[in-house]
């Protein structure tokens, strides 16, 4: 197992990022002081909040951290504004398609000269080239991940067999799908499980042609993947047209999913206890969880999927460079980066995914990870994200659109802002 999680990590790590320029790291911040870390979501495991607070606070007696929760959903235009504040956070994770947006703008101090104390070459190659800009190093990879396809042997029933190609994968899908249940599960704006259907039909989102970026949706792969995610939406999925990739555990434990295709850290939602904070379904289908990786349109492969995962960086404008930069080396430290990955998080130091569970839904994970595939390497597709005209796009496609229209739209979309 260890081998093939190592193989996924430098697969997964596939991509480059453009980024930005920041002041050093400063000598002269406070010894003491109140710092403000900013956490995306729930990925980040509670083990591992709790070791980073009192790792800190015991390394720097005094002084105190203090973790800050916000949501994926307008993190892009919360994180311009809160940057260039007087008030800015100490410490910002960030996706890490989002990372060349703040880099290149000059947002994150410079750690090119902390590489080495960071991790060095035991960093994530790709997710070190995401937060790299102009030969500088700046955002620091934290984790990464990939999607799997969930299912439960209660409802696919006995006898099942893991489809090998990725239409077989929609056939068996729509052969779930009843009136209340989805086959396929997929809400209207989820654009990140469509990039599969599109890099597999032989289209592409945006590539560099001279100094010009050309967004291919509109390809012929691309009018192929969009048509095969337009069928899916429309005969295998009870979703909502215009849902967004949320709490999917909820319908899930309902039992009103065949297959959903999420990040592999969504196991823990299912897996949790019954609670009203906390729905998920430990009792009905947590020991019953399986997944496999999503095939591709050749029999024996992996679907090339979105390399999913975040960086960490010190923001420019923290009043509190030395204690930020302590904040982020017990992030990146092997105690840490071990607890990452115990909860399956492909961890941001190679070594340390020796830790990764030895188990079905891991296995599923790093075969995906080993195809994926990063977004436009453009410091503005940040941008084209926070635009929302991918979930625009997929919403129309839910919805019954002209695929090519929607496809031509959403192209011109792109185009204009990578080369604006």
């Amino acid at each position: 197992m260890a081998s093939t999680i190592t193989l996924a990590l430098a697969l997964t790590a596939c991509g480059s990022g453009d980024s930005g320029s920041g002041d050093g790291a400063s000598g002269d911040a406070a010894k003491t002081g109140d710092i403000r870390v900013w956490l995306v979501g729930t990925d980040t495991p509670a083990d591992a909040r709790e070791y980073l607070k009192t790792t800190f606070e015991k390394e720097n007696p005094g002084s105190t951290l203090t973790i800050e929760e916000q949501s994926w959903t307008g993190l892009v235009d919360k994180l311009t504004t809160s940057l260039a504040s007087s008030d800015s956070p100490d410490v910002v994770e960030v996706g890490n398609t989002q990372a060349a947006a703040f880099t290149s703008a000059g947002f994150f101090t410079d750690l090119t000269d902390k590489y080495e104390a960071l991790g060095g070459d035991d960093l994530l190659p790709g997710f070190v080239e995401a937060g790299t800009y102009d030969e500088k190093f700046y955002a620091a990879p934290y984790y990464s991940g990939a999607r799997a396809v969930f299912y439960s042997q209660q409802i696919v029933g006995d006898g099942f067999v893991a489809p090998e190609t990725l239409d077989d994968y929609v056939a068996q899908g729509k052969a779930l799908t009843t009136d209340t249940r989805s086959g396929i599960y997929w809400p209207g704006q989820d654009w990140y499980n469509g990039l599969p259907y599109i890099w597999e039909n032989g289209g592409f989102i945006a590539e560099k042609k001279g100094d010009k970026w050309e967004a291919g949706f509109s390809s012929e792969g691309g009018i192929k993947g969009l048509e095969q995610i337009q069928d899916v939406m429309l005969t295998a999925s009870k979703a909502p047209k215009d849902g967004q990739e949320t709490d999917q555990q909820i319908p899930f434990c309902e039992g009103n999913i065949g297959f959903l295709s999420a990040p592999t850290w969504v196991q823990w939602s299912i897996k949790a206890e019954e609670t009203a904070e906390a729905p998920g379904c430990a009792t009905t289908y947590g020991s019953d969880l399986h997944a496999f990786a999503l095939p591709g349109k050749e029999a024996g492969t992996a679907a090339q999927v979105m390399a999913g995962g975040s960086n960490i960086a010190i923001a420019t404008k923290s009043q509190n460079q030395e204690l930020a930069l302590s904040a982020l080396e017990i992030m990146l430290s092997d105690g840490y980066q071990e607890i990452m990955a115990t909860n399956g998080l492909i961890p941001a130091k190679v070594s340390q995914a020796k830790f990764l569970p030895d188990d079905e839904i891991t296995q599923a994970g790093a075969a995906a990870a080993a195809a994926a595939k990063l977004t436009p390497a453009s410091p503005k597709w940040a941008d084209v994200e926070a635009k929302r005209y991918l979930q625009d796009a997929f919403v129309q496609l839910a919805q019954g659109g002209d695929v090519q229209a929607i496809a031509t739209k959403l192209d011109e979309q792109i185009e204009s802002t990578l080369n604006s």
